[in-house]
């Protein structure tokens, strides 16, 4: 799993932003690297050889990959862009970070006289972010202990966990550092490590040293309660979708 350099979660402005500086300040064990996926999707095709004749910077080689790769230096990133309107953006440190990068490329290639008509539609696919717990974890026990697991220590020395709720993918090793793929919000990391630290407590699956107890800080409020009514609002159309299916075999 590629988590996109070393980088520590940065605060920048605006309230969607988790990861402020404090929590480099309490924690010195917790050190990240992150790497957000993006895609856009323009409502037109695109021109690939025309970028290449205004661009000659970009990566372009057909007879091997359908896309063209377009790199940012400022937020440092690299943009696959395909005849068919289709762009993913990866390298990004953040969802802001992604977004802006984005709109940026298609900024200057609309400046150079490319044409791009309308507005792109911006997805988050996939947050990618490493962490450490501060603290030693019984792996073998864990593989009990928790549910979704995988681990095969005489192939790889990290255990796979699978979360339901948020639905991420942790791996696991026992130094208690972790790597958190799958989640689509930053706020979704912050939750899932949350959690992932006290169902770890409450098994005695994990050892910290020192007489003092390492302890993740509050997760932002006001952010919480948007994800638990996006959660509410997908557990809702589940539901939903669940009955009308159950309707209709009835019918």
């Amino acid at each position: 799993m590629n988590a996109g350099g070393n980088h520590a979660f940065r605060n920048e402005r605006g309230s969607s932003q988790l990861f402020a500086l404090g929590w480099r300040k309490v924690f010195r064990y917790w050190r990240t690297k992150e790497n957000v996926v993006a895609s856009a999707t323009l409502k037109q095709q695109i021109d690939l050889n025309a970028i290449v004749r205004v661009f000659p910077g970009v990566e372009y080689r057909p007879e091997q990959f359908p896309g063209l790769v377009y790199r940012l230096k400022k937020p440092k990133t690299a943009t696959l862009i395909f005849s068919s309107g289709k762009m993913v953006c990866t390298g990004a440190k953040s969802e802001r970070q992604a977004r802006k990068a984005v709109l940026k490329v298609i900024d200057e290639l609309k400046r150079d006289g490319i044409v791009i008509l309308g507005k792109p539609d911006i997805t988050i696919q996939n947050i990618v972010a490493s962490a450490g717990l501060g603290g030693y974890i019984d792996l073998e026990k864990a593989t009990y202990g928790l549910k979704k697991t995988m681990y095969e220590p005489e192939q790889f020395p990290g255990l796979i966990y699978r979360m339901d709720e948020p639905k991420v993918v942790i791996l696991l090793f026992a130094s208690g550092k972790l790597v958190c793929t799958g989640a689509r919000r930053e706020i979704q990391v912050g939750i899932a490590v949350n959690k992932l630290q006290q169902i770890l407590e409450s098994k005695s699956l994990i050892t910290y040293e020192g007489t003092e107890k390492p302890r993740l800080p509050p997760l932002p409020a006001k952010e919480l309660e948007k994800e638990q009514l996006k959660v509410d609002q997908a557990k809702a159309k589940q539901e939903k979708e669940k009955t009308e299916k159950k309707d209709e075999v009835e019918d």
